[in-house]
């Protein structure tokens, strides 16, 4: 099975940088995408550490510095890429890895900012002739299920993605059931974190989970998220 691991490490990691190390050697997934990777002293330690495991291609948007970008690392080959013109403001929230089989999208989406990311995506995905994955922090989600209340932003966008034929791996394998990749303060639970895939990938989907541990354990406020395809 290939295996995908997505993760919002928190702030690039900082003083828990050992520690998110440790968990991508642990979980030994062949591709791994970071949200809120940052391009800084951090960055560059997690990026050879990972390198070391094997994870010999990858891809990050450049001079970003202290902003919070993704970085998506593999241990099989592809040709990477991001997109400057994909929004004025948020250029840096998405990478695309084109594997032989598929095209993968890292993603971390700003937090209730105004954007049209999850259009351009669309948009994206339309053009290609391959298969699309898309995971990452998308920080929205469909009110109601993905958390108690209503208050996500572009659930209708969300709505118009799923329309065109990306289903939610989750979802696939889950159905509707209530669980949450990140907390407030208040306890309030949040499914922020997705993997998606093009409906020609769903019979496919093997496993998609989150690994709560980790977060419980504060190596960084929110869950992993495993996808696995035969």
């Amino acid at each position: 099975m290939l295996s995908i691991l997505s993760w919002n490490i928190q702030q690039g990691g900082g003083s828990r940088y050992l520690k998110i190390i440790d968990a991508i050697k642990a979980e030994a997934a062949h591709i791994v995408v970071l949200s809120e990777f940052r391009n800084n002293a951090k960055g560059k330690l997690i990026l050879a550490a990972i390198n070391k495991m094997g994870y010999s291609y990858f891809i990050h948007p450049s001079n970003t510095g202290s902003k919070n970008t993704v970085l998506l690392a593999s241990k099989i080959d592809f040709l990477g890429s991001w997109f400057p013109n994909c929004d004025q403001k948020y250029s840096h929230s998405i990478v695309k890895g084109s594997f032989e089989a598929f095209d993968l999208y890292g993603c971390y989406l700003p937090h209730k900012k105004r954007h049209r990311l999850i259009g351009f995506l669309e948009e994206e995905i339309s053009k290609s002739q391959k298969p699309a994955i898309i995971v990452g922090d998308i920080n929205t989600g469909i009110n109601g299920l993905d958390q108690k209340g209503n208050s996500f932003w572009y659930q209708d966008e969300l709505k118009s993605l799923f329309d065109s034929g990306i289903k939610d791996a989750f979802r696939i394998k889950n159905g509707d059931r209530k669980e949450y990749s990140w907390f407030s303060h208040q306890g309030n639970g949040f499914r922020y974190d997705h993997s998606y895939v093009s409906e020609i990938l769903a019979s496919i989907v093997r496993e998609c989970h989150y690994l709560h541990a980790y977060r419980e354990q504060k190596y960084a406020d929110h869950s992993p998220m495993i996808l696995s395809l035969a």
